[in-house]
């Protein structure tokens, strides 16, 4: 099980390996680098293609403490000092396209590009972090139970090929570990007014049905980014990359084959 010790962690991560242009993928909140599955298969033969656990989720030895998207940006950027990779595509769906955006603020010689999926700039809405909350500090008090784990799954997910699969995942979990993770989310800062320093070729794609972030979110996110289009609409949620592969899937082809070598 490969581990690279980072930041005071102990980051599980995939490789595929391969001498292609190398792809990190970042998971959402409460997903782990199992979500890619249907990426990594599709990008593998041309593609080096890299996916790992964000701390408090997946097979990551987290120590616990509190962190920020920055912390986590600064993980995804120590991954690639472990695999001696100079500069790659990052990839990340929803929290991974928060540290991914962080990551290219913060080393832009690394980020060759940015494939942003069901993900914004902005902090999280005023009017959904005290029911957010709530959320949160129930998992942390009695765990996801029944009715909490589907809602959840619901927002996230909202396919129920999917669902119970993760909810099982979600069960495996120390209840505990959600409360760092939890606060990450909802206090991260607005980013919105530094887009315009991100001046790499980067892709926004986002589920036509995502009810977690809205497509005007993502749609801002393009409009403030120097290196992207308009808005690639995908099918499914906030996690369409997992449950709607095809379109999502043939958006990052497209994308990767436009860009400059």
């Amino acid at each position: 099980m490969p581990q690279a010790p980072v930041n005071g962690q102990q980051l599980h991560y995939e490789d595929t390996g391969g001498d292609g242009p190398v792809v990190v993928l970042s998971h959402g909140f409460l997903m782990d680098h199992e979500m890619f599955a249907p990426q990594v298969e599709f990008l593998r033969g041309d593609h080096r293609v890299i996916t790992w656990d964000e701390r408090g989720f997946g097979r990551t030895e987290f120590d616990g403490e509190p962190f920020t998207y920055w912390d986590s940006a600064s993980d995804v950027l120590g991954l690639l000092d472990h695999l001696d990779v100079d500069r790659a595509v990052l990839g990340g769906m929803s929290q991974g396209g928060f540290l991914s955006l962080r990551a290219a603020l913060t080393a832009p010689e690394r980020v060759r590009a940015l494939i942003l999926l069901d993900t914004q700039a902005g902090a999280e809405d005023a009017r959904h972090v005290e029911g957010y909350r709530q959320m949160i500090d129930t998992w942390v008090t009695v765990g996801p139970v029944d009715e909490l784990a589907h809602a959840v799954a619901g927002m996230i997910i909202a396919d129920p090929d999917h669902d119970e699969r993760w909810i099982d995942k979600w069960r495996e979990l120390p209840k505990e570990q959600l409360r760092e993770p939890g606060e990450a989310l909802l206090g991260r800062e607005d980013i919105s007014d530094r887009l315009g320093e991100i001046t790499c070729p980067a892709l926004v794609a986002h589920g036509t049905e995502d009810t977690a972030i809205t497509m005007e979110d993502a749609e801002a996110l393009a409009d403030g980014l120097p290196g992207a289009g308009r808005v690639v609409r995908v099918g499914g949620a906030h996690a369409a990359s997992m449950t709607d592969p095809g379109p999502v899937n043939a958006a990052i082809e497209a994308f990767l084959a436009g860009l400059p070598t």
